[in-house]
């Protein structure tokens, strides 16, 4: 999947789809049969969350930093094992480079908050008429001078808050490279997490692509997904359902599309198990495919597998990228990101969030390094007309590229 908010996707939603009774109901008994594949997934252990933490404060005493604020969010949880979402109240911690960290969330919320946290910290509540960027910047004050690192997806308000609440107001610096340095390489238990969301959508794209037929609409396909993935174990995430012309929108387009007789047809989709994430496109079409489309899919197809064949330690990401771009554009594909041809970057990281650094796109130098996560999606596109994407996440592994869930065979076997 391209980046964007799953919120800002013209694509259909599970909330859209399972609104409309009827094709939830089907897709529910459609999904009857299905069993759980997750049973021996198990969240991530106290123990780890508590060496994650020990090494984003051995980081931090290395650079000189003195605190890492972060709001709730994937980080937060990745920290401490608090998987909370954003409000106008304030859930956050501040972990200094030296001690324990401080979470500050409503008074009203702590219960909650302490039955998640996995490491050990202060729980400072905030009743509804305090100031959570006061406790907050009471946490600094207690720690040694110094900068203060910010995640950085953590919202401007509050960081520019607690800087008015403390006595100085602190050297504020990006804690991109932080982040970085602790998520980006994955464990094994956080891989296999990703694999049991991989197998999760397969099997549920599988499902699915069984029961699509001539007259279903964007809604009937996607109450199919949501309904197998959850039957398969996995918390649905997004579905993407892009018909006809709309597949050559990479995020769908606002008019109703129905399968007919030479359909393309494109679904991308994703799950979470214990908060690690999957991401997988399939496209295929709705009975015969015309020479166009066939052609189409084949190059989709080998851009795919040049870029696992691109992928060894040590090479910038961003020649993935380079890579598949320069064979599309040899086969007359638009340059530089244009139409028709390939409009997004080949991929992107994934973990807790479907979309993580580093990004398969011509300018990241990043190199490869083994436990590095990511998509394989180098789509092609003809407004107007059609796209086709196909998308499979793969590992580094000291050996090469590993991925989690086939390639597509062929336009007849997709899955």
């Amino acid at each position: 999947m391209t980046s964007v908010s799953r919120r800002g996707f013209f694509g259909l939603t599970a909330a859209g789809a399972l609104a409309a009774g009827g094709q939830a109901q089907a897709a529910a008994t459609a999904a009857s049969d299905l069993t759980p594949l997750t049973r021996d997934a198990q969240p991530i252990s106290a123990e780890e969350h508590g060496a994650r933490l020990a090494k984003l404060q051995g980081l931090m005493q290395q650079q000189k930093i003195a605190a890492f604020l972060v709001e709730s969010g994937p980080s937060l949880e990745y920290f401490t094992g608090v998987r909370w979402h954003r409000s106008e109240r304030t859930t956050a911690a501040l972990i200094p480079a030296d001690g324990r960290a401080v979470v500050v969330t409503p008074y009203f919320e702590e219960p909650s908050i302490r039955e998640m946290l996995k490491v050990a910290a202060d729980v400072r509540p905030w009743k509804e008429d305090e100031s959570p960027f006061a406790l907050l910047a009471a946490a600094l004050r207690e720690h040694a001078a110094g900068p203060l690192a910010v995640e950085p997806t953590t919202r401007l308000f509050i960081v520019d808050r607690v800087s008015k609440a403390a006595t100085s107001a602190p050297t504020v610096i990006p804690g991109d490279d932080l982040i970085r340095a602790c998520r980006m390489h994955k464990s094994s238990h956080e891989l296999a997490l990703m694999q049991a969301a991989n197998n999760v959508t397969i099997a549920a794209l599988r499902h699915t692509h069984r029961h699509v037929e001539a007259g279903m609409s964007g809604a009937d396909i996607l109450a199919l997904m949501v309904s197998a993935t959850q039957a398969l174990g996995g918390s649905h995430e997004f579905t993407l359902v892009l018909l006809n012309e709309a597949s050559a929108f990479p995020h769908g387009s606002i008019k109703p599309q129905q399968v007919r007789a030479g359909s393309v047809v494109l679904i991308d989709t994703g799950c979470s198990v214990h908060g690690y994430q999957s991401d997988i496109s399939r496209s295929w079409v709705h009975g015969n495919a015309s020479p166009r489309q066939r052609e189409l899919w084949d190059t989709v197809k080998r851009g795919q597998e040049l870029a696992q064949e691109t992928a060894k330690l040590g090479v910038p990401v961003g020649a993935i990228d380079r890579t598949v771009r320069d064979f599309y554009e040899k086969k007359g594909w638009s340059r530089d990101y244009g139409l028709p041809g390939l409009s997004h970057r080949t991929g992107h990281g994934i973990g807790m969030e479907v979309h993580e650094a580093p990004y398969l796109v011509r300018n990241d130098a990043t190199p490869l390094e083994a436990g590095m996560c990511f998509s394989d999606e180098p789509g092609l596109y003809i407004p107007g007309e059609f796209g086709i994407r196909l998308e499979d996440c793969w590992y580094m592994t000291e050996k090469g590229p590993r991925l989690f869930t086939p390639l597509a065979r062929s336009l007849e076997e997709p899955i």
